[in-house]
This record gives C-alpha cells, sequence and structure tokens, in this order.
C-alpha cells in the first residue's frame, strides 16, 4: 500500500483511541488490517463505479440518443421522455431513479443506496458533461454497441456495489412480496417500455431497443459472473481418498472432503458413512474429471452445480492440465 495512505490509516486509528483506553499491540494491528481491507475494497469500489458510469455515458451518447434508440429500465423510460418533450436526459435519469434509490435504502441497505445515488450521478455528469462522438448510423451496429457498453457500465456498478438503473430494486422488491422471480418483474417492466416505444415512436425502434436489450443483459451477464465459468462437483464414491489424489495429481487442483451418510438404506439398517469429495473445476476440465473418476469409480455419484466467480484457492492459481 502506499505509504501516505499507510500513515492516514495509522493516524486516524490513533485519533480514535486518544481519548479512550490504548489498544494492545495485537489489537492495534488488527484494527489496522481491518482498516486496509475496507479501504481497499472502498477503492475498488470507487473505480468500478467511475468506470461504470463512464461506459454506460459513452453508450448513450455514442449510440443510442443521437440516433433516438431506446433501452430497458429507467434508462429507457428517461430515453422516451427525452425524445417526446426534450427534457435533459442528465436530469431525468436522476428524478426518475430517486424513487427507487428510496426503496433500495429500506429493501436492501444504506450503503447500497448511497453507493447508487454517487454512481447514478456520476452517470448524468458524464452524459452532460463528456462530448463523447457519435459512432455509427448502422440501426444494427447501435443496438448491438449501444447495448454492449449500457450493459458494461452496468456490470461494472453492480460490482461496485451500486446500480445505474433502479428497476432492479423493484424487481428484487417485488419478488419478495410476490412469486415472482426478479427476472420476471424485470421482463415484465421492460415489455410495457417496449410497447411504449412502439406507440409512441415506432414499431422499428421498438424492434431495436430488444436487441439493445439482450445485448445489455448478456454483458451484464458477462461482467458480473466473470470471464470464466466455473463447475462445482460433489462425488460420492466408496474410493473417495483415490478420487482424491485423482484430482489434485491429475488435474492439478484442490479438493475439500466432508463427512457424510449413505441415505439408501432400508428402515433399521445402519447407515454407511461415506466422505464426500467437492472440487470446482472450470467447464474445460469437466470431460477430463469424469474420465479420471470413472476409471477409479464406475459407480461414483456426481453432482455438478454452476459456479460464477471464485476467489482464492487454487482454481485461478494453476492452468489446467490437459
Amino acid at each position: 500500500m502506499n505509504p501516505i495512505f499507510q500513515q492516514v490509516i495509522f493516524d486516524t486509528i490513533r485519533h480514535q483511541y486518544k481519548k479512550g483506553k490504548k489498544p494492545s499491540e495485537e489489537d492495534f494491528n488488527k484494527l489496522v488490517f481491518n482498516v486496509k481491507i475496507d479501504f481497499k475494497h472502498l477503492l475498488y469500489s470507487t473505480l468500478y463505479m467511475v468506470s461504470g458510469a463512464f461506459a454506460a455515458g459513452f453508450g448513450l451518447r455514442g449510440f443510442l440518443l443521437p440516433n433516438l434508440f431506446i433501452d430497458g429500465g429507467v434508462t429507457g423510460i428517461s430515453l422516451i421522455i427525452n425524445e417526446q418533450t426534450g427534457f435533459s436526459i442528465s436530469i431525468l435519469i436522476i428524478l426518475l431513479n430517486i424513487p427507487f434509490i428510496i426503496l433500495g435504502f429500506s429493501t436492501i441497505s444504506k450503503a447500497f443506496a448511497i453507493k447508487s445515488i454517487i454512481a447514478i450521478v456520476m452517470l448524468s455528469a458524464s452524459i452532460y458533461f463528456i462530448p463523447y462522438p457519435e459512432v455509427t448510423n448502422d440501426k444494427l451496429l447501435i443496438a448491438a454497441f449501444g447495448g454492449f457498453f449500457l450493459g458494461l457500465g452496468i456490470g461494472l456498478s453492480i460490482r461496485g456495489g451500486a446500480v445505474l438503473d433502479g428497476t432492479e430494486v423493484l424487481a428484487i422488491f417485488i419478488s419478495r412480496k410476490t412469486t415472482l422471480t426478479v427476472g420476471n418483474v424485470i421482463l415484465l417492466f421492460n415489455l410495457l417500455i417496449f410497447l411504449a416505444g412502439a406507440y409512441l415512436l415506432s414499431v422499428e425502434i421498438a424492434l431495436y431497443a430488444i436487441l439493445t436489450y439482450i445485448a445489455a443483459s448478456k454483458t451484464v451477464d458477462f461482467i458480473i459472473d466473470g470471464i470464466e465459468e466455473y463447475t462445482g462437483v460433489s462425488i460420492v464414491s466408496d474410493k473417495s481418498e483415490n478420487v482424491r489424489l485423482a484430482i489434485i495429481e491429475k488435474l492439478g487442483r484442490g479438493c475439500t472432503l466432508y463427512s457424510g451418510k449413505k441415505g439408501f438404506s432400508k428402515r433399521g439398517e445402519e447407515l454407511k458413512k461415506v466422505d464426500i469429495v467437492y472440487t470446482v473445476i472450470t467447464r474445460l476440465e469437466l470431460s477430463k474429471l469424469k474420465t479420471e473418476i470413472e476409471k477409479i469409480d464406475a459407480d461414483a455419484f456426481m453432482v455438478m452445480s454452476s459456479i460464477k466467480d471464485t476467489k482464492g484457492g487454487m482454481i485461478k492459481k494453476k492452468l489446467f492440465k490437459k
């Protein structure tokens, strides 16, 4: 860490304890460590939000706005109102998001609401102040790349713990009160926006808006879920030790063992204890893992589930072996 920032952290902590009881060296060092972690995450969040606001602003100013295109969510509503009335898009984005941010304050958290306000204001400022160039007049390119940059901005902001569009907050709130999922609520909300766009603007613009929305949503998924796709695999086998060694030696991956019992037994029969092996691998390694497990135990029971992202361990430290 930069020595200046480190000194600021030390001085801040010392000032907190100046009037109170002097902490032990162990407590002081632990507090310094925790403050460093908080500061690092705050720095990353800020970088994500700034980058997100800039990217989304480029998608709007460089592609959608000059060509009278729209998108889904609050941004889509803002674009429709802007095109119908000429009212400033920067102000509309802030005003229309305020109710959703207030809802997020009570539904999610205070920190989330504050971060979202900052991110939305940064987006509005970038649209208003930064002279983004108009990139193209090709409608297909506008829909594809306008959606891409808008989705990139939204995804980066979510990575930073904020949102640029309050639709997600409304969807979370409604999903908690009804049987609808978050995805279903967002889809219904955007369907109404696209229908309004078809009525007020044109059917063609509404159809291109759907393409823009698809490009944006796929980009958001890509940014949030990570570049690599992982699979978590649980393996139940009587030869768990051989399975463990195969994962370590043949695939170069780590694994975790936890104790379990086989449940397929008749009433009154004792359940057989077994070590269950759990590992996380990339999709490209799944075929090799299946091959190695079948060599060891053809009757092994394997459960596979998608993993959005990972942190720590061996998964990102070693390249997979062919």
